[in-house]
């Protein structure tokens, strides 16, 4: 049986390597990216979870948050500033990602169907991140922990859900972030020896979507070189 399944911030990087791992006979998929709607504006999630019910004849299978930013909060900027950046953070990478976990268990539980999250958190919800990023970081930690409430709450329910935590992965975000920190550096803490790359994190992601079993709900899977190691 086909499977419908709805991915978040697919346009590039991961989240087109996911769309890509994912797609095949077998699946029907809505890859969503920040053209179809600002996740910062907290009316889109409905907006968008309405519009792939829409292409995939009102039902979803799997949802797959990978949509998120990254950036700098200076711990010094202007009160103003600080909170605002601190709210569009937890807004887009938390906040957003929540409301459609809420109508996807809401979906499900309606159909009386089986169905999977896939949140796509961080290496940064163990270890934190840099003095400029505690909002990132305290958003990729809340998506971790709602992912394994979101597990432990509708087992019951055949409705599983997954994190995984990617440290540095060879997308624009790490670009960036690589060269405003000094990217030898940086690949001295990773014992691989490099940053992850976007297919590797995919494989993880459409493994947990379609393959991992029932029982794993609720695991949360690193994928940083063993630069952190829980």
């Amino acid at each position: 049986m086909s499977k419908n399944i709805l991915i978040t911030g697919a346009s590039r990087g991961i989240g087109a390597a996911i769309a890509a791992a994912l797609t095949s006979d077998a699946t029907r998929i809505v890859a969503l990216s920040s053209a179809d709607g600002d996740l910062a504006d907290p009316t889109t999630p409905v907006r968008l979870w309405q519009h792939s019910l829409d292409q995939l004849d009102g039902c979803i299978d799997v949802l797959i948050n990978n949509a998120g930013v990254f950036e700098a909060n200076p711990l010094d900027g202007a009160d103003a500033d600080w909170l605002t950046n601190w709210n569009r953070t937890q807004q887009i990478n938390l906040t957003a990602s929540a409301d459609l976990c809420r109508r996807a268990v809401l979906h499900w539980q309606d159909r009386i169907a089986p169905g999977r999250i896939v949140n796509i958190a961080s290496r940064a919800a163990h270890r934190g991140d840099s003095p400029a990023h505690w909002h990132y970081a305290a958003s990729k930690a809340g998506m971790v922990a709602m992912t394994k409430t979101i597990a432990r709450a509708y087992a019951a329910d055949n409705i599983l859900a997954f994190a995984i935590c990617p440290g540095f992965t060879m997308t624009g975000m790490a670009d960036d972030y690589l060269a405003s920190r000094g990217g030898d550096k940086l690949l001295a803490d990773i014992p691989l020896g490099r940053v992850a790359m976007p297919t590797e994190v995919a494989e993880m992601a459409r493994w947990c979507a379609l393959d991992a079993p029932p029982s794993m709900t609720g695991a949360v899977l690193d994928v940083n070189g063993a630069s952190y190691v829980r």
